[in-house]
């Protein structure tokens, strides 16, 4: 089956469909739009007051420290500072490789697997597996990276003849520098797609089951439904992802700085930007330099996050 017949029924469905829900209803009353307006702004007040409290106001104050010093405007001073450390490229560079392979594995496994769970029709087994991904959820993040110690142990691990196979004998060599970024790509993954293979699933049941159907009847297989049905259709919400996990990996913090303790100094304390921010901060007394590479990062994260939503058209009515 052609792309191009997939194409035509699924559009031939959707217009159906559409055609048959645009009968006309009765208008809500102006007293139930005002009411139902005032209990959502009750429900997002108290979401908007912390908001204010502890991301606004603070990056109010993260670019006022950023562009002063002792209390001086310095313009961009604080920034030149920071570029010309000579931490802070390899910083850089050691974050946008972990997002890169992060993301890019994040989003071809968690919509795989969601795709493949969604096409397990018995809701026992389903359920079971839907459940078994969201458990890792369940760890916070210095919880998990505990575990992982274990885990990257050749000595301790359960799975040390996988690492093994890779010829690895100690902790030292398995968290060595060149192969943090797959390390902690697979801790994220471990940790955080369990939830997103949920929520993939739930926007797959959401797809009509008549552009399913059709589909089927003009001979298109599983694979070419994933690929010219579903995930086409789970667009806004594959972009979703991968806004809020690059704006969760460009803080990559708590994953390097435990390692850091536990090799003793292998995995170096400025390996990410926020541990560089943190030395800044809290060991040379530096909090302008700290916050100049903070806004360095939320400059980054937005630039990155705005690609994905016109790409995605997140915003974009269906």
């Amino acid at each position: 089956m052609t792309s191009t017949t997939v194409t035509s029924t699924t559009k031939a469905a959707a217009d159906s469909r559409t055609s048959r829900q645009r009968s006309p209803r009765g208008s809500a009353s102006p007293s139930l739009s005002r009411s139902q307006a005032q209990v959502g702004a009750a429900f997002s007040s108290g979401y908007t007051l912390f908001l204010i409290a502890f991301g606004v106001l603070p990056a109010i104050y993260a670019i006022y420290l950023a562009f002063t010093k002792n209390g001086s405007f310095a313009g961009v001073s604080n920034f030149t500072k920071i570029f010309s450390d000579y931490r802070f490229l390899p910083a850089l560079g050691h974050v946008a490789l972990f997002v890169a392979v992060w993301l890019v594995g994040l989003v071809i496994i968690v919509v795989l697997l969601a795709i493949i769970t969604h096409a397990i029709k018995t809701r026992w087994l389903s359920t079971s597996i839907r459940f078994f991904y969201y458990i890792p959820g369940a760890l916070a993040g210095a919880s998990s990276v505990m575990l992982w110690l274990f885990v990257l142990d050749p000595a301790v691990s359960p799975v040390s003849f996988i690492l093994d196979a890779f010829g690895f004998d100690s902790f030292v060599q398995v968290v060595r520098v060149d192969q943090l970024p797959v390390i902690f790509a697979i801790i994220a993954f471990w940790t955080g797609a369990g939830g997103w293979i949920v929520i993939m699933y739930g926007a797959l049941n959401n797809i009509s089951s008549e552009i399913m159907e059709a589909a089927r009847i003009d001979g298109a297989g599983p694979i070419n439904m994933a690929w010219h049905i579903q995930i086409p259709l789970l667009r806004k919400w594959i972009s979703y992802m991968a806004i809020l996990s690059l704006a969760a990996g460009t803080q990559l913090f708590v994953e390097p700085r435990v390692l850091s303790i536990a090799s003793k100094g292998v995995v170096p304390q400025d390996y990410s930007l926020n541990q560089l921010a943190f030395l800044y901060a809290f060991k040379q007394n530096d909090f302008n330099g700290s916050a100049a590479i903070s806004l360095v990062l939320l400059a980054v994260a937005l630039g990155l996050s705005s690609f994905f939503v016109f790409r995605g058209g997140l915003f974009e009515r269906d």
